[in-house]
Order: C-alpha cells, then structure tokens, then sequence
C-alpha cells in the first residue's frame, strides 16, 4: 500500500526559489501578450507588404483573428496536456512552438502563409499562461499567488501599453517582419531559462480529452468567421464563398452544443450554464469584448490611413488607453473585494459607452490630444473598472471543484468573443468604404502612388474609371488634382470609420443591459479555504 501524499510545506515569504520560476513564467507571459498587441499597428502596412493591389482590412484582419482562433482553440486542451506529458515539458514545447511560428511569420510572401503561421504561433502562445499559472500554483502555493500575481500582472497591464509602441517602432526603423523576428532571442532565453530554473515533475494522466468537441468547435468556429470576413470581397451573403463555409461552420458549433452535454469530461462544460451568475457575466463578457475590442483595433487603422501617421506614432497615440486601464484595474479589483460587482461593472460600461459615442463624431482632421487621446484614456479607466469584476462575478459563487472549468469558458468566451469582433467590424468597415466608390477606388491609387511611384499610378488610375472621372473633372495640374483626390478620400473614409464606430457603440450599450442582471448585494463564495485548495488549478484571464 502507497504512502499518503503529503501536503507541501510553503513559506510564507516570497523566496528566491519561487522568484525565478516566476521569471520564466513572465517571460512566457510577456512573449504571449505582447505578440496580441504588437500586430495591431501591422495591418495597415499587411495591406501593403505582398505586392499587388492593397489588400482589404477585412482579409488582413485574419492575422488578429487566426491567432485569437488559436488560442481558444488550445487553452481548454491544457490542464489535459499538463497532467498527461508534465508541465515542465509541456511549457517548454509551448515556447518552442511559440517561437518557431514567430519565425515562420517573418518568412511570410503572402498574407495567407501569414494568416498560417499565426494560427501556429497561437497554439503555442495559448498554453504559455494557463501552463504558467499552473506552474507559479504548484511553487508557490495559494497564500502566496495574491503576491505573485501581482507579478504577473506587471506584463498584462504594459504589454497593451509598450505593444503597439513597440511594434511602430520596429516597423518605422526597420521592416514589418522584426515584430515577429524579435520573438526568437526573447524565446531562446525563455527556453534555456526553462530548463534550468523549471523543477521536474511526473505526468499523471486524469481525465479523458473530448477530441470529438474539438473536432467540431475549432473547425465550426474558424468556418463561420470565414464566412463572415468573406462579405465585402464577395459583394453581399448570397454567395457560395460566404454561404458554404458559413452554415457548415454554424451546423458544426449548434452540433458541438448538443454533444456538450453528453461526455463526462465536455471540452466546454455548458452545464454551468445552470449557474445565474455565471451565465449572465458570459454573455455581458462576450457582447463587451466583441464590441470593444473589435471596435477599437480600428483606431490604430484609421490613424495610418486617414491622418497619414506613422505606425510608431499610432503606437504612442493608442497608449493612453493602457494606462487608464493599468489606472482602475487595481481599484476595481479592491471594489470587488467590497461590493456587489452588480454596482461596478455599470459604471466601467458608462465610460466606454461613452467613448465610443464620441467616436462616432471622429474626422479625418481630428485633434489628437483635444479629441482622441482623452477619448481613448477615459474608454481604457472603463475597460479597467469592467474586466476583473466581470470575471470575478463569474466564479465566486461556483463550487471548488467547478472553479477551473468556469475560468475556461470564460476565457475561451473572450478569445471567441474578439475574433468575432475583429471579423465583424473589418466586414463593417469594408462595407462602409466600397458604400463610397471615391474613397475605395482613391485609396487604391493614392496607396498605388505612395508605394509604386507615378508610372504605376498612372496605370491604376486607368483602370479605376471614377478616380479617372475624378482628375478629369478637376481640370490643371496634376499635382492639384491628387492633392484634391487625396482630401476627398481622407474626408469620404474618417465618414466610413465613423458609422463603423455606431455599430461599436450599440453593440456595446448592449452589454450594459445584461450588466445591469449583474449581482446587486453581496453573496456567498462557495469556494473552499486555502486549506482546502493546495495545487488547485489555477484562475486567470487570458
């Protein structure tokens, strides 16, 4: 007969030992986070970067949503993949992988090997901060997790920050492809890092994997979205492109729903859905991060595009909305502690609700720091006062037992939530230009003139019969004209972001009424005390 497993015995200071397993785990961390915001300032120069004519928002937005794709799809496979080839190993082939794809993006000559290689760099940037919570979990043990992941926290609230700096910089000084080449020594430290400071520990395999759910959530979701992002190239639904992969993809997710609830270990346990609390936080979290994060990667596009900034100065103009955040997050957190989040949330949503409202008034000669800096900083002290509480509302009344796969619903619920977002809004504001033939065929020859030269202009212009209609009507010189054509084009496609942002800021009204079915008076946790949960899986927001 086997001995007893005995309870490990932690300090209860915070000691060197778990200070640099705590350093791998931030530099998975920092890899992870940064890699979702660094892309955002990219897109407009992806349009651009494999020749041809410009490519749509809508098919360069892919490199977002392939990558949040990926990460949904991998983030309830970990606990299963930890317990059945050991966490050590696991976060290391994460990393590598991780890497690899960063690398593979840089070799990219066509947006669809890049679109690829990011889904790849998704499946490995999925599991580097769940697996990482598990490992600081077992170091260190629950009394001191509160500390630690204050640690952590430090790379989640300045990657949205330095992210998108970070990236315009790379790309003003040097080209597109150091935003991904500037993972690999970041990922080689990491790896040998890894090796040496990870403790050894014995795979023991537990629960069955549910290979058939995920055989149809991840193909179901990636066929929808195509669909989905297929409408403006297509000119409308009623198209095979848009229709085939659409209702297969939503056959595929209405089928992965119905089989949920048979297997004893779902991929997604829908069966929590029973819970009030929890249901009511999914749908606010998802109708909010569908909403706001779709509608604000549009800020660094219109930036690029309509006022002509740099993508290093679209970085630094973005920023203030991470420090809002990093401003109220911590606050929020206390409150949450204290009140019912029912009395939170709403006021997190009023400000961003606001904010979007006001860019709905945006122009093309918009001031940044009388407009849009303050706009963005008042919408980033929302986000900050609206993630945590939402989250915490999900699990304090959730059983032990039932904790960890609450946190996987509601982190797969924002990662399916944004790429649907994403794929929304870059379908919206296509839309919106081809709707205004001056600024869709006028920004292809201007993109044409700025990055070919004249001769090629000349071509285009010959083929884009209102641009030609355009010159012709505006008699003079030539250089007159274009700098005419150019004005109408900034004017026609600020109008285009601006009634994309009203999608925005209804969408995101709406999830103030389901925050409004938020708890209002404090209830009972039903999680169980520290004593009870040594080594138990952990809770975090990817």
């Amino acid at each position: 007969m086997s001995a007893p497993a005995t309870t490990p015995v932690y300090p209860e200071k915070i000691d060197a030992a778990v200070l640099k397993v705590a350093g791998v785990v931030v530099l998975g961390a920092i890899m992870s986070i940064l890699d979702i915001t660094v892309v955002n300032v990219a897109l407009r120069t992806f349009q651009t970067a494999f020749g041809g004519e410009p490519l749509a928002y809508s098919t360069v937005a892919w490199t977002v949503t392939g990558y949040t794709l990926a990460l949904a799809t991998v983030i309830p496979m970990s606990g299963w993949a930890a317990d059945r080839f050991g966490t050590k190993r696991l976060y290391m082939m994460a990393i590598l992988l991780f890497t690899l794809g960063s690398v593979l993006c840089a070799t990219a000559s066509s947006i669809g090997m890049l679109i690829s290689f990011r889904v790849l760099q998704g499946l490995g940037g999925g599991m580097l901060m769940p697996l990482g919570m598990t490992i600081m979990t077992r170091a260190a043990g629950p009394k001191r997790m509160g500390r630690l992941m204050a640690i952590l926290g430090i790379p989640m609230l300045l990657g949205p920050i330095f992210g998108p700096i970070l990236g315009g910089w790379l790309i003003d000084h040097f080209t597109w492809h150091w935003i991904f080449l500037i993972n690999a020594p970041i990922g080689l430290v990491a790896l040998v890092y890894a090796f040496f400071a990870l403790p050894k520990d014995n795979p023991q395999p537990s629960e069955s994997f549910d290979f058939v759910g995920m055989l149809m959530m991840s193909p179901g979701l990636a066929l929808f979205l195509y669909g989905v992002s297929s409408i403006p190239g297509e000119g409308g639904i009623g198209h095979t492109k848009v229709l085939l992969p659409g209702l297969v993809g939503l056959a595929l997710m209405v089928a992965f729903v119905l089989y949920s609830f048979k297997p004893k270990h779902p991929l997604l346990d829908l069966r929590l859905f029973s819970n009030r609390n929890l249901t009511v936080s999914i749908i606010t979290m998802f109708i909010f991060a569908a909403s706001f994060f779709g509608g604000l990667l549009l800020i660094p596009q219109f930036l690029q595009q309509v006022q002509h900034e740099t993508p290093l100065n679209a970085g630094w103009l973005v920023a203030p909305q991470g420090v809002g955040a990093m401003l109220t997050m911590p606050i929020a957190g206390a409150l949450a502690d204290r009140f019912p989040v029912g009395r939170i949330v709403p006021f997190g949503l009023v400000l961003i609700i606001g904010g979007m409202f006001t860019l709905t008034q945006i122009q093309a000669d918009s001031s940044h720091w009388g407009f849009l800096i303050p706009v963005l900083f008042v919408m980033g002290l929302g986000m900050g006062s609206t993630m945590m509480p939402i989250m915490t509302s999900a699990l304090k009344t959730l059983t032990h037992h039932d904790v960890a796969r609450g946190s996987t619903l509601l982190n797969i619920t924002q990662q399916i939530a944004s790429s649907v977002g994403v794929a929304t809004f870059s379908v919206v504001l296509t839309n919106q230009i081809n709707s205004r033939p001056l600024a869709a065929q006028g920004g292809q020859y201007l993109e044409v003139a700025a990055t070919q030269g004249p001769k090629a202009a000349q071509a285009a212009a010959a083929k884009l019969p209102i641009v030609g209609q355009f010159f012709a009507d505006h008699g003079g010189s030539p250089q007159a004209a274009a700098q005419a054509l150019a004005g109408q084009v900034a004017k026609l496609a600020a109008d285009a972001y601006a009634h994309t942002f009203w999608v925005a800021a209804s969408l995101v009204s709406l999830s103030l009424v389901a925050a409004l079915f938020l708890p209002r008076r404090h209830e009972e946790s039903h999680l169980l005390d520290d004593a009870d949960t040594e080594g138990a899986p952990p809770v975090m927001v990817h």
